[in-house]
């Protein structure tokens, strides 16, 4: 599970860091209210823990935005006994809190605790823009005329498909799709993307997958976007 810490007090930062990767976790790290929420728009995370007072803007602020861009993604947020926020407008924010100071055990638990929660949101059925995935009877379309995939095209089709517009790495991708971490010495990806690419896109008006160069591969549904 990867996680994202968006606190900028340094002492909790690395308590979190270090603890949560103990406990089995991947998680980055940002201090800044306005770059995290840019990290947590850009990359797929299954869990943000967000404290509320942050330099570049208010962890309300952020824990609204998430909300409006990725309502599906977990919020922990982290406060203080201050009586700034009542319980009712702090469950507004996020899917759990805690108050500061708090012990890495506890904290473990709400977040495995919200992650179950969310375990049943992935859907069967898929669509973006034209293109539709039926992921029970391995059927893809593109303005309803049937695309063949071999297993890894489709399951690599399928992710791109479960983060519309997010760009996804290479890195990213190798670890969705085949397990493995991350290696740059292999053009697996590269190569599954040109021959999906071929079998979405080609044929369709205009494309869908395209490279961003630099970062790596997004799926969206836009004709001013080009490959």
């Amino acid at each position: 599970m990867k996680l994202l810490v968006i606190e900028d007090e340094e002492d909790v930062a690395d308590f979190l860091r270090v603890g949560l990767k103990e406990k089995g976790f991947a998680v980055d790290v940002v201090g800044d209210g306005k770059e995290g929420l840019k990290t947590a728009l850009l990359y797929d995370y299954d869990l943000v823990i967000l404290d509320l007072h942050l330099p570049g803007m208010l962890g309300r602020e952020v824990a609204q935005k998430l909300r409006a861009r990725k309502p599906s993604l977990p919020i922990i947020v982290l406060t203080v006994e201050s009586g700034e926020l009542s319980k009712v407008e702090l469950l507004a924010l996020c899917d759990d809190y805690l108050c500061k100071p708090f012990s890495l055990a506890e904290l473990d638990a709400r977040i495995r605790a919200v992650l179950r929660r969310g375990l049943p949101i992935e859907k069967d059925y898929l669509r973006v823009g034209e293109l539709e995935m039926d992921v029970r009877k391995f059927r893809v379309a593109r303005k309803g005329k049937l695309v063949e995939l071999r297993n890894k095209e489709f399951v690599l089709l399928e992710v791109f498909m479960r983060n519309p517009g997010a760009v996804l790495t290479r890195s990213e991708l190798l670890e969705k799709v085949w397990g493995v971490n991350t290696d740059p010495f292999t053009n697996t990806v590269d190569v599954h993307v040109r021959r999906l690419r071929k079998k979405i896109d080609v044929g369709f008006g205009y494309p869908m997958l395209r490279t961003v160069r630099g970062r790596g591969y997004s799926l969206a549904d836009s004709r001013h976007l080009s490959s």
